[in-house]
């Protein structure tokens, strides 16, 4: 869980570590997409000393080689490898073009081969861009396709600034599901304009199962002013809960883990369900 713009890199490790424990303790390997606890900051200390446990998975971000050799070091077991739909978007956050991303993902995968690691490929502005505007759903299909073609064993598809409607979302998912199975895929929605769960909802009818979340709502998007964080994962364990869908995840022990992290942080959850929750505490 986490959205590909959070950065942890402003939270102290000991406040990481002692969040991965509550992690660890709320939950297990699900077909939610609950299963990772994505990392995107020098992770070396955190990967040390949380304890790892069998049926969690602990990807973290590798941007180049560079980022690959520290993922070797700190013996990860997946990656997660990420590029854009949006030429003007991608530059700005990795500082190359589409085709050159996929130019620097070609020895991270080879490297990913040779140590045994899963890969997992995350698209960035699935449905628009701050500067170059909406985005085809063609052109991230194209995307996404080369993605799995590399070999990740799934694609994540994010509104990284948080505009998608329902119907938007669903167009989108059809055009990637033409060429990427359905069960290689995942979404990714920001919460910027409030639609986060509306489209969980439906593209859940259109067959994806899987869903990046962010603990307490947590994170943004540097290159897109006003862009709130991945949907807040007690929102959606909320929310599937509601359903009757089974996930094997403690909610309020995950919001536990998020206080904690917003503690750090010194700011509120951006979470509707954690911050009930935290009131719920202090009552």
């Amino acid at each position: 869980m986490g959205g590909d713009c959070l950065n942890f890199g402003c939270v102290p490790s000991k406040a990481l570590i002692r969040a991965a424990k509550f992690v660890h303790r709320a939950r297990h390997a699900d077909t939610l997409g609950l299963r990772n606890a994505r990392m995107e900051f020098d992770f070396g200390e955190v990967m040390a000393r949380i304890r790892r446990k069998s049926g969690v998975g602990y990807p973290v971000l590798v941007p180049n080689k560079q980022g690959m050799n520290g993922a070797i070091e700190a013996k990860c077991e997946e990656i997660a490898i990420f590029t854009a739909a949006s030429e003007a978007f991608c530059r700005k956050n990795t500082n190359c073009s589409i085709d050159e991303s996929f130019e620097r993902f070609a020895p991270v995968m080879e490297a990913a081969q040779k140590h045994g690691m899963k890969v997992r490929g995350y698209v960035s502005t699935v449905i628009a861009c701050p500067y170059d505007g909406r985005v085809a759903p063609a052109k991230v299909a194209e995307v996404s396709e080369r993605l799995f073609g590399m070999g990740c064993y799934e694609v994540s598809l994010g509104d990284t600034i948080g505009v998608g409607t329902p119907a938007e979302c669903v167009a989108m998912v059809d055009a990637v599901a033409a060429r990427v199975p359905r069960e290689k895929l995942a979404a990714h929605f920001h919460d910027t304009y409030g639609q986060s769960l509306a489209n969980i909802m439906a593209v859940m009818e259109r067959g994806i199962a899987v869903f990046d979340t962010a603990v307490a709502g947590l994170g943004g998007c540097p290159y897109a002013k006003g862009a709130s964080g991945n949907v807040g994962t007690e929102d959606v364990i909320y929310l599937m809960n509601g359903l009757g869908i089974e996930h094997g995840v403690d909610l309020d022990a995950i919001a536990k883990a998020g206080r904690e992290i917003c503690v750090a942080l010194g700011r509120e959850p951006a979470s509707k369900v954690a911050q009930a929750l935290k009131a719920k505490v202090a009552a």
